[in-house]
């Protein structure tokens, strides 16, 4: 835990971390007051495309909890970095919820469901049969197929939900063609965040409570890794991995020393 806390830096998920849908989860306020009480960088880095920085700090707020906008980083920012930075000005058809929508016009990518250069999926409540067949029409076409991130579910107060991946699966089935996920654990978005909190990966670790995206993030990109167990991975599951976290801790209350 010494080496845990001894860290300058510290990149923590959101679902399943610090809450599960609008329910804060034990211990986060000390954690956050630990951070900045020890003047720790620290960025909120979430998996999910739902909603911008500044309606994720409105979120925490409502549940008591005052961090500043500039500590969010979402795959929906990352994923508009990446396509602005492959294909400038290009447009995309988007499967998505306002927070993928708004980064991708801040970042001068356009809309268009006639002839696209992407189809873009991530979160949304509005998924429905018809925008699948359009999408499946349109990368049939030859629009690339991108994914926010490779989440398969995700936690909320009433259990477990499709994510991204289980939303752009039936796009990948009927095309035959392969999404391109952004966000964790691809290098791309791990290193926005380390270039964020301006900090070297041996400085910092990464705080998360799945398996498949924030501990095999934190792995492969050379940073200290803590499972929490607050989320959708328990104990048991952690043995069906061939990597592990360093730390397994039952929530982020653990970690204020």
């Amino acid at each position: 835990m010494e080496k845990l806390r001894e860290k300058k830096g510290f990149i923590c998920d959101m679902d399943g971390v610090i809450y599960h849908g609008n329910i804060l989860l034990p211990g986060v306020q000390e954690f956050v007051n630990w951070l900045y009480d020890n003047h720790k960088q620290f960025l909120f880095l979430t998996n999910s495309s739902e909603r911008t920085p500044k309606e994720l700090q409105q979120k925490l707020a409502r549940m008591g909890l005052e961090v500043d906008e500039s500590h969010f980083y979402t795959s929906a920012l990352a994923t508009a970095s990446f396509l602005s930075s492959q294909s400038p000005g290009c447009s995309a058809y988007v499967i998505g919820a306002p927070g993928l929508l708004n980064a991708l016009y801040d970042a001068g990518i356009t809309v268009n469901d006639v002839n696209p250069d992407y189809v873009v999926v991530g979160e949304t409540r509005n998924y429905n049969y018809e925008s699948i067949l359009q999408a499946v029409r349109l990368v049939e076409k030859g629009a690339r197929l991108i994914g926010t991130n490779t989440d398969l579910t995700g936690p909320t107060e009433s259990g477990i939900a499709p994510a991204c991946r289980a939303l752009v699966a039936p796009i990948e089935l009927a095309t035959g063609k392969s999404a391109y996920f952004v966000g964790k654990p691809n290098p791309l978005m791990m290193r926005t965040g380390l270039r964020l909190l301006g900090v070297h990966s041996e400085e910092a670790a990464i705080i998360g409570d799945r398996m498949d995206t924030d501990m095999v993030a934190g792995v492969e990109s050379g940073l200290d890794t803590a499972l929490v167990l607050s989320g959708v991975t328990t104990r048991e599951e952690i043995g069906q991995y061939p990597y592990r976290p360093r730390l397994v801790l039952n929530g982020v209350m653990d970690i204020p020393g």
